[in-house]
């Protein structure tokens, strides 16, 4: 394997770790530990 193979393989899991640290996070903010949403998230009940 060339450098830049090495290089190329590194930026592609560097970058899936990324995503997957992003998404991970973005859930983690809208789910609580039990799976259920937060309340700023729940639908609102029709009265």
């Amino acid at each position: 394997m060339s450098v830049g193979d090495i290089f190329y393989v590194i930026a592609i899991v560097l970058f899936s770790w990324m995503t997957f640290a992003i998404v991970r996070g973005n859930f983690q903010r809208k789910f609580d530990k039990d799976g259920n949403r937060k309340e700023d998230m729940k639908d609102k009940e029709n009265d």
